[in-house]
């Protein structure tokens, strides 16, 4: 939890995420260097070794208690946050990744392919990937998808509409890719053809958001039955930077937006726009991904349980009532604002 006073200080001056986490990063550097010492010189340290990762878990839960939307954003960006590929690695058997949209060539910001889920569910699963360097991000072009990325995921969801598969769809993008050649190959046409398709597919589609959900780069590949946001991901129709950009004339005051974006999973699962929040370990994927992969497993069985044998025409009808309902403001709502009109 950030100290009273920090609160109150101007966006900018405010302390990174990585400010906030070294002081943790150097009780684990003593705890690991603690262990070496023991197994080096054959010494009992179980006691300072005890005392130091209770103060870690202390620390933890006092920074990570209460989190802005900012550093949820910083989080969600974090460079050894998982992405979709481990996810899939990790949680897809036997899985084959297919290539290319049959029309211009293979975009490496979205990969997809065919395996089993959970060792038995036979499964699409399509992502958007980004890089862990320089050259990764190079290959994938920093996970900003070009018109051919969305043509080969609808090429492949199109594929399981015709097997019966359910469809898995990870997200984690700043968005679709802006360039003049994307839109000289029809970036907008693109999406929109996805979100036309996936709104009527005869199968179960289940989206989860893993790190940045960025604008039509995400929606492109996010009309499903059920939306689960893992804890601290964001979902947003801009970045908090070009947010502030367009609207303070100032990136500086990128934290400013995101709270006013109303971004996080939180916000997001009241407002009823995505359906689960699927639990982080405490400060982040990157600190046990073993069990963020868990949970990740766990949450998309359940929602796929509950809606997998529901018939194709049921299962359309239900999924075009729940984006019908969205942004539709209550009756209340609408009375109280009347009122104050008057």
């Amino acid at each position: 939890m950030l100290p009273e006073e920090e609160k109150n200080t101007e966006p900018s001056a405010l302390p990174t995420l990585v400010e906030l986490e070294r002081p943790i990063l150097e009780l684990e550097e003593k705890i690991e260097e603690l262990k070496m010492l023991a197994q080096k010189q054959n010494l009992d340290v179980s006691e300072q070794i005890r005392e130091l990762s209770k103060k870690s878990e202390e620390l933890k839960k006092e920074i990570y208690g209460n989190l802005t939307p900012w550093y949820r954003v910083q989080i969600a960006r974090h460079p050894k946050r998982l992405y979709p590929l481990d996810y899939i690695n990790a949680m897809i058997a036997d899985f084959i990744e297919l290539h290319g949209d049959r029309n211009f060539g293979d975009d490496k910001a979205i990969v997809g392919g065919i395996g089993f889920f959970n060792d038995a569910i036979p499964v699409v699963v399509i992502g958007t990937q980004k890089g862990r360097n320089l050259e990764e991000n190079k290959l994938r072009n920093f996970g900003m998808a070009h018109p051919e990325g969305y043509r080969k995921a609808l090429r492949l969801m199109m594929m399981a509409a015709k097997f019966n598969y359910p469809i898995i769809t990870l997200l984690d993008t700043p968005g679709a890719f802006p360039g003049v050649g994307a839109e000289e190959r029809g970036q907008a046409e693109a999406i929109a053809r996805n979100l036309k398709y996936m709104s009527t597919l005869p199968v179960p589609i289940i989206v989860v958001i893993t790190g940045e959900g960025g604008s039509g780069g995400a929606l492109g590949l996010g009309v499903g039955d059920r939306i689960l946001m893992l804890e601290n991901s964001i979902y947003s129709v801009i970045s908090p930077e070009g947010c502030a950009a367009i609207l303070f004339r100032d990136a500086s005051k990128a934290p400013e937006a995101a709270a006013a974006l109303k971004l996080t999973a939180e916000d997001l699962y009241s407002f009823k726009i995505i359906d689960d929040i699927i639990p982080e370990p405490l400060g982040g994927v990157h600190h046990d991904p073993a069990a963020a992969i868990e949970n990740v497993k766990k949450y998309i069985l359940k929602h796929l349980e509950e809606i997998k044998d529901i018939s194709p025409a049921r299962l359309i009808e239900l999924r075009y009532k729940k984006y019908k309902k969205l942004g539709i403001v209550n009756k209340i709502r609408k009375e109280r604002s009347r009122e104050k009109c008057r």
